[in-house]
């Protein structure tokens, strides 16, 4: 865990339940409405993926506001009926249903919420401008009074023309180190990054390479100290330029999402010392 001094950087897992998380993180024996409770005593933040799948009950939301203390943060994904199946399309009722469900939470706990779409073939969007069409007027609209993170799966639609309309509405870009997407030197090498006055960081890893491996995530089958290691050093320089980071970390990063939080501390501690 951070020190508590660390206000402009939190760092969690996506999702706080996980098949090998019982006896790895949670105590074994520990009764599933407790994980939560718990998994709020070892980290600040959490991305919820569970919200991917469908906007969750508003007596859901309002037992995850109970079970943590003041100042925890949720990161929550935005349906994927928005980001996949409509492609931001006849969703403005839909997408208020979530906004409406996330605000539950309260402005002490809502975080930046994630509009995290697919691959596109060109059979959905022939070119890059041509989502950015599709986006703009979407972002637009976005409620300005909230945090919103954008992520997208194709590679080449990262440019200068794509992060300035991000900078324009003020949403995140979603940083992700993930199989095919370019890494960070080669990303931060085309652009500059930081498109609001947060960061969205996620590591995501190779999910299909994992899973040929295991599907049991409770330890540590990848090493990714060397490139953790420059992930410190990215977060390390955005929080110095005044610019708050979320970061998360997924088990298909290296197996073992606590683990991977807790060697980014590790090194992160390292860095600070030698500054």
């Amino acid at each position: 865990m951070a020190p508590d001094t660390e206000t402009n950087i939190r760092v969690g897992t996506s999702a706080f339940t996980a098949a090998g998380w019982e006896g790895a993180f949670y105590p074994a024996g520990m009764q599933p409405r407790d994980f939560l409770t718990y998994y709020a005593t070892k980290f600040n933040t959490v991305e919820v993926d569970s919200t991917f799948y469908r906007t969750p009950a508003r007596s859901t939301v309002t037992g995850w506001s109970n079970k943590t203390p003041p100042g925890f943060v949720f990161s929550l994904k935005v349906p994927q009926s928005i980001t996949h199946e409509k492609c931001l399309e006849d969703c403005d009722e839909e997408f208020k249903t979530f906004v409406d469900t996330a605000e539950i939470l309260g402005k002490d706990k809502l975080g930046p919420m994630l509009l995290q779409f697919p691959y596109f073939n060109r059979t959905k969007f022939k070119s890059g401008a041509e989502f950015l069409a599709r986006l703009r007027p979407f972002l637009q609209k976005l409620p300005k009074d909230h945090q919103f993170a954008l992520e997208i799966r194709n590679k080449n639609w990262l440019d200068d023309n794509f992060t300035q309309l991000l900078r324009e509405c003020r949403v995140a870009l979603a940083v992700i180190d993930q199989a095919w997407m370019p890494g960070l030197a080669e990303l931060t090498s085309r652009l500059d990054p930081i498109t609001a006055d947060f960061t969205y960081v996620r590591w995501l890893g190779d999910r299909k390479g994992i899973e040929e491996e295991t599907k049991v995530w409770d330890k540590t089958i990848v090493d990714r100290r060397a490139a953790l290691s420059r992930w410190v050093d990215y977060c390390y320089q955005t929080t110095r330029r005044g610019i708050k980071v979320y970061a998360y970390a997924n088990n298909h990063y290296a197996g073992f999402a606590p683990a991977t939080v807790a060697l980014f501390w590790e090194l992160w501690e390292k860095r600070r010392e030698n500054a």
